[in-house]
């Protein structure tokens, strides 16, 4: 009883950490997805293949945002004590980078499941990005100077969010791999396109 007891404590603070651990491997990541930008045109498999890896991270990001969000509201006494997010991170910035993250993932998993190139869905991606981008370099910009304060703590429970972070890479992973035939599928057909196809 004790050893669960520890595996599960953590609180607040806990869920502060996981936070902090997915937002420093997002920013790796997503700095890799944006170098591909440069040159999308022939690392077009590569953005596909990082976007695919990047759902499962996200997903638990958003999850543990928003799960101190439920917590604060509900009155959770170690929530509340921590405080809210300032008033224009929860009530105009938080909104719109989870409403496009959902539509920049969401256009981004119909493109390669479409084998689309062009067209509304890639228009939708397109201008998605760019709200997301604004959004997102303004959250981060608040966060920043935090994250290496918060990374260094240690915390109980410290195996569930590893675990937790793990698995949300492992899931990223699978459905990378899985996905990469459609993402080649969709390089070979940007590249045609383009005029990169030697045939």
């Amino acid at each position: 009883m004790g050893r669960s007891k520890r595996l599960f404590a953590g609180g607040s603070a806990g869920n502060e950490h996981v936070t902090a651990v997915l937002a420093a491997l997002l920013l790796l990541l997503l700095a890799i997805e944006g170098a591909t930008l440069l040159r999308l045109g022939s690392l077009l498999t590569v953005h596909a293949f990082v976007g695919m890896l990047l759902i499962p991270i996200v997903a638990l990001k958003l999850g543990s945002t928003g799960w101190r969000m439920l917590r604060y509201y509900r009155r959770g006494e170690e929530y509340v004590r921590r405080g809210p997010p300032h008033i224009v991170v929860r009530v105009v910035l938080a909104p719109v980078i989870v409403l496009s993250t959902l539509v920049l993932f969401g256009t981004g998993v119909a493109l390669l499941a479409l084998g689309e190139t062009s067209g509304t869905i890639v228009g939708l991606h397109k201008a998605s990005f760019v709200v997301w981008v604004a959004a997102t370099a303004l959250h981060v910009l608040s966060h920043i100077l935090e994250l290496p304060r918060v990374l260094r703590k240690r915390i109980p429970g410290a195996a569930l969010r590893v675990a937790l972070v793990g698995a949300s890479v492992a899931a990223g992973a699978f459905l990378a791999i899985a996905t990469l035939p459609a993402a080649d599928h969709l390089q070979d057909r940007a590249s045609a396109r383009i005029g990169l196809d030697a045939e």
